[in-house]
């Protein structure tokens, strides 16, 4: 319980509601007052503020519902309880404004003294923008990972593709903010990520976040329109950037470091995207567009080994037409991954909607792989590595492989202590960026960089911990 303290003083009146200090005529006394509830549990109904002054606590799974709007001040601090695999879902149709800022970042984290991945589930967004997933038989809506949903619905995500889907949905606001210590592992290949979302349109807001230790995934989108920008993946355990079922979004600016020594027992990557998990020929068929990406796999210099777990810089496997352009992946075994093993042929897309163009793979043994096992419908010259790795240094293109990482001239990309992701003054990557691809139109802001970061950026700091 809070107590006001009335004080008093002759002739006066003030009442300051900031300080909680109340002067009156009369005699002093002592009142007291209850709180604000800061346990956040079971559903928040009715619009909602967060304040800065306090810390909340997720305990269990708490589902913002009935179109209710959550609102989080700049620099508040939300910690999942401990031992209850708290976790806050968005349900579709409501909001959540988490528009922190660069001095007061809002922070998901643990409650534990000493914190550890998993300890709490996760920040999961679901909206109404179009999926090719289907749930109970009805096509465009999903049922989010995790365990999440209830005989409720409110883990379902998207709408039915008979009723019209809305690709401008609007799930609020995400920007400077970080999630750290989260995931939850509810069944194998079932898992609560760092941040996930489903269904989420592109008039959400996604800017500035910040997802570190996560015990899956740091970031996965399921469908939606979303478009992202300045996202930054560190130390996780599995995928930094997952994308599946129709996603179709815009990411540019992303970073992830991986811990060299931490990867998942389902292999660890920065890029993995399926069209869904058969590989269908569903639509809307995932084709999300990555540009402005630097990725750090486990190994600094060719020597150095990692975890056996560590395998692609990026997988782009089951009919998936993901795209990336002016980007970096460095230090892991094998750089670009174009895998037809499943479903449609992957390679199918190549060329046309699948395009790769002005990226940098270094210090990975094998730069480019291609595997088709068994399928026969092969646009490529030859169902070969040899193709692919033709095809990615096709002139045109602008891409390149170099051998060291030392090649590319970052700063200390890999100084785990300390990173700094900046290219120095005499880097190859200060410049060759291009937007001139009709899929870089529009969404993307223009630089002459490969990578994340200029020349002396800041963007990454003074919000992020690492």
């Amino acid at each position: 319980m809070k107590k006001i303290l009335i004080v008093a003083m002759a002739a006066s009146f003030i009442v300051n509601t900031g300080c909680r200090k109340i002067e009156v005529d009369g005699t002093t006394t002592t009142i007291t007052e209850n709180p604000e509830n800061t346990i956040l549990e079971g559903r928040i109904i009715a619009n909602r503020t967060l304040k800065a002054g306090n810390t909340y606590k997720l305990r269990g799974l708490v589902y913002v519902t009935n179109g209710a709007i959550l609102t989080i001040e700049p620099g508040t601090k939300i910690v999942g309880e401990y031992g209850k695999n708290g976790g806050l879902i968005i349900t579709r149709s409501c909001k959540i404004i988490a528009d922190g800022t660069v001095d007061k970042p809002i922070v998901f984290t643990s409650e534990a003294a000493t914190p550890q991945r998993g300890d709490w589930a996760g920040l999961v967004i679901l909206g109404n923008a179009p999926t090719n997933a289907s749930f109970n038989g009805v096509q465009g809506v999903g049922e989010i990972e995790g365990g999440i949903n209830n005989s409720d619905g409110l883990g379902l995500y998207g709408t039915p593709a008979t009723q019209g889907q809305n690709p401008a949905d609007n799930s609020g606001i995400l920007r400077y903010v970080r999630i750290e210590y989260a995931g939850y592992a509810f069944l194998p290949d079932k898992e609560i990520n760092g941040l996930t979302f489903g269904g989420v349109g592109s008039q959400t807001i996604v800017d500035n976040v910040q997802v570190s230790y996560a015990a899956d995934d740091s970031f996965e989108w399921f469908g939606g329109t979303v478009n992202c920008k300045h996202l930054i993946s560190y130390k996780t355990l599995d995928d930094d950037f997952d994308t599946d079922n129709g996603y179709s979004g815009k990411v540019q600016f992303g970073i992830s470091l991986r811990d060299s020594s931490v990867a998942d027992v389902s292999n660890s990557e920065a890029f993995e995207s399926d069209n869904d998990a058969q590989g269908s020929s569903l639509l809307p068929q995932t084709s999300v567009t990555f540009s402005n990406m630097t990725v750090m796999g486990p190994k600094e210099t060719l020597a150095n080994t990692g975890h056996s777990r560590f395998v692609w810089g990026a997988q782009i496997r089951r009919n998936s037409s993901m795209s990336l352009f002016n980007s970096i992946i460095m230090g892991y075994p094998k750089g670009l991954y174009i895998d037809a093993t499943k479903g449609v042929p992957t390679d199918n897309n190549i060329p046309g909607s699948l395009i790769v163009q002005n990226n940098i793979i270094a210090g990975c043994p094998t730069p480019v792989l291609y595997s088709i096992a068994g399928n026969t419908n092969v646009p490529l010259t030859a169902n070969t590595s040899n193709a692919i790795t033709d095809w990615y240094n096709s002139p045109a293109f602008g891409n390149s492989i170099l051998t060291t990482n030392a090649e590319v001239g970052l700063t200390a990309a890999f100084n785990y202590s300390a990173p700094d992701f900046n290219p120095t003054a005499g880097s190859v990557a200060v410049s060759g960026a291009a937007f001139t691809h009709a899929k870089l139109a529009t969404g993307f802001t223009p630089v002459s960089y490969k990578g994340a970061c200029a020349v002396g950026d800041t963007w990454w700091k003074t919000w992020t911990k690492f």
